[in-house]
């Protein structure tokens, strides 16, 4: 006789202690307040539109519902795809060099003994501690012709007095800023996948004749893609979101809008129009939910 195979029992799942649903309650009630209900309302916004007329020369304004309409004018609007595309060519330039910076020096400082190690991992991430805004303002600074000694040497070489704030370089001003302000935070989360590997993997690599060149590109890279994917899964929504850099640097240049990027658009488009703003702000939500899935097929495909 077969035997017969022992019964399973249904195993059902604990509830969570009301211990732990009290602690979690608090960052439950903010991630509701702070992410869930933000999205709704401005899904809610996006259906509506102000509309201004006049009655015995007085203005009055009225808000009526449009539905899809909102959504409409993003799509058909030239400023909002040319400030997408400045963005995304942003964004093809900053996120390589500043992934590789962090790359750089994350390899460095896991090769540094412990004392100096953390000195550099101060230094190189007080960028990151600096508001944006605050970044943004120092280096706008160094970009002005009549303040800048920077500017002032290059004068001297034969540069123009605008050499940052030129059309055709602004793009890279704004990502020297972004570079300079993210390249340590982006470090950090490289140098924690870099700690969580085992040393006896390099001692077993230096027994067989490797070198640190070796090592860290046999060894160390590849363990630590996921936290590259990190990385640059964070930069590229960050660059979609571009506002601050170009918000600063216009007011010391006349190259730069108020459309210049798609978040500028959707911020000076709050007080006069909040539908078309929220519906801008779904709309840079999509197209970065596309370059996301984007990225993580290519970045699986590419780690088979």
């Amino acid at each position: 006789m077969v035997p017969s195979p022992p019964s399973r029992r249904k195993t059902r799942k604990r509830p969570l202690p009301w211990s732990v649903r009290l602690l979690l309650l608090p960052f439950v009630a903010l991630f509701l307040a702070t992410f869930v209900i933000p999205i709704f309302y401005s899904l809610w916004t996006s259906l509506f539109s102000v509309t201004s007329g006049g009655g015995l020369g007085l203005s009055k304004s009225e808000t009526v519902f449009v539905g899809l309409e909102n959504f409409v004018r993003v799509a058909q609007s030239d400023a909002f795809w040319t400030g997408m595309g400045r963005v995304l060519l942003y964004g093809l330039v900053q996120v390589p060099v500043m992934t590789v910076f962090a790359l750089v020096l994350a390899l460095v400082l896991d090769a540094l003994m412990a004392r100096v190690k953390k000195l550099f991992q101060l230094v190189y991430f007080l960028p990151y501690a600096v508001p944006g805004v605050v970044a943004a303002l120092v280096w706008a600074y160094l970009y002005v012709p009549q303040l800048s000694p920077v500017v002032q040497l290059l004068e001297r070489l034969g540069a123009p007095s605008d050499v940052f704030l030129q059309q055709d370089a602004l793009l890279l001003s704004i990502a020297n800023i972004a570079t300079w302000s993210w390249t340590g935070y982006n470090m950090i989360i490289i140098l924690a996948g870099l700690q969580a590997i085992p040393r006896d993997q390099f001692e077993a690599a230096r027994l067989d004749g490797a070198g640190e060149l070796r090592i860290a590109w046999s060894i160390k890279i590849p363990s630590v893609a996921g936290a590259i994917g990190l990385a640059v899964l964070m930069s590229i929504i960050g660059t979609v979101q571009l506002f601050n850099e170009p918000t600063i640097l216009r007011t010391i240049s006349n190259n730069i809008d108020s459309q210049y990027t798609p978040m500028m658009m959707g911020y000076n488009a709050v007080s006069s129009d909040p539908g078309f703003s929220s519906a801008i702000a779904l709309s840079m939500a999509l197209v970065t939910g596309v370059l996301v899935f984007a990225y993580y097929r290519l970045s699986t495909r590419l780690s088979r």
